[in-house]
């Protein structure tokens, strides 16, 4: 039988932060999760839009527990801002799904002066799991979950002396910041077991969601002839959010879901949620360079010995 919005375990008690929550996959995650009875934070860079997604969620869900949080990944700032006021609302998250992202744009700088794509889709997030890590491991059996893409075969692993690559290709580009995000659940796995905690970090994609993600890419002038392309498959025979949003949230909830894993839809582009095997060799050392660049550009270590250390200090005050 296939896994459904059904099979999510009860949530209540929980909090779960989500990045870009006012729409599309983001907002069928935020509606799903409220409804089983966890505590939402819409993390997200346009607040009027998001109060309006918020009240879609009570709509759905009378009763629902949502807040909503400003947050611009293209800025270290406001990442550290958003993150703060969570912290200050929330000691313990037991749920933290990096969502939002931007797809195949044209060539552009974030304002830390990062290639776009690579800084929303992974620095961005990277910024807001190191702020948010102390509450994370406080919470028992936390998740992390990034989104990724089969668009991860596009790219390649991150290169140290060149983490932005020349010339700039719009679907590289964006490959290589899906590719990252894969990496970066890895590698936050594989630190959380080191540490012996039973908190766990997956990564899952959607296939081809109508999430009008591709519409807003040719909105941006950005991904040429292929996002057209894409933008019409997505209306003609893409999955709804609702169906799109079951492999995150079988990654994020499933109890049964081992970190360091993927899920995806079956036929890869459709289906129900299932885990998908990793076939791009050489982790090791792609986990390696991210951590590398990514401490060197942000000025932050997703560290989880030294976030245990913090929220146990914080635990003695």
């Amino acid at each position: 039988m296939s896994w459904s919005t059904a099979d999510i375990p009860d949530q209540t008690g929980r909090v779960a932060v989500i990045t870009g929550a006012n729409g599309g996959l983001g907002l069928a995650m935020a509606t799903a999760l409220a409804g089983r009875g966890a505590h939402v934070v819409m993390a997200v860079r346009n607040p009027a839009k998001a109060t309006a997604a918020a009240d879609h969620v009570r709509a759905a869900h009378p009763g629902a527990s949502v807040e909503v949080v400003e947050l611009d990944l293209s800025s270290l700032a406001s990442v550290e801002r958003a993150a703060t006021r969570i912290l200050a609302a929330h000691p313990v998250i037991d749920l933290l799904v990096d969502n939002a992202g931007v797809m195949a744009m044209p060539q552009g700088r974030t304002a830390d002066g990062f290639e776009t794509q690579f800084g929303v889709n992974h620095l961005g997030h990277w910024a807001l799991t190191a702020h948010l890590l102390p509450a994370v491991v406080r919470a028992r059996s936390a998740r992390v979950v990034t989104i990724t893409s089969g668009a991860q075969h596009m790219g390649g692993p991150v290169r140290p002396e060149q983490p932005f690559r020349a010339p700039y290709r719009p679907w590289r580009a964006y490959g290589d910041s899906k590719l990252a995000n894969r990496h970066f659940a890895q590698g936050l796995d594989r630190q959380f077991r080191a540490a012996g905690l039973s908190a766990r970090a997956l990564t899952a994609h959607p296939g081809l969601t109508n999430s009008h993600l591709q519409a807003t890419t040719v909105a941006a002038g950005g991904g040429g002839a292929l996002a057209r392309f894409f933008r019409f498959q997505a209306a003609r025979s893409g999955m709804p959010v609702e169906r799109g949003a079951l492999s995150p949230l079988r990654a994020a909830t499933d109890p049964g879901a081992e970190g360091g894993t993927m899920y995806g839809p079956r036929w890869s582009s459709s289906g129900p949620p299932v885990r998908r095997r990793l076939i791009r060799p050489g982790a090791d050392a792609a986990i390696e360079a991210l951590w590398t660049v990514s401490r060197r550009l942000t000025g932050l270590d997703v560290d989880v010995t030294r976030a245990v250390a913090v929220a146990e200090a914080a635990a003695r005050q």
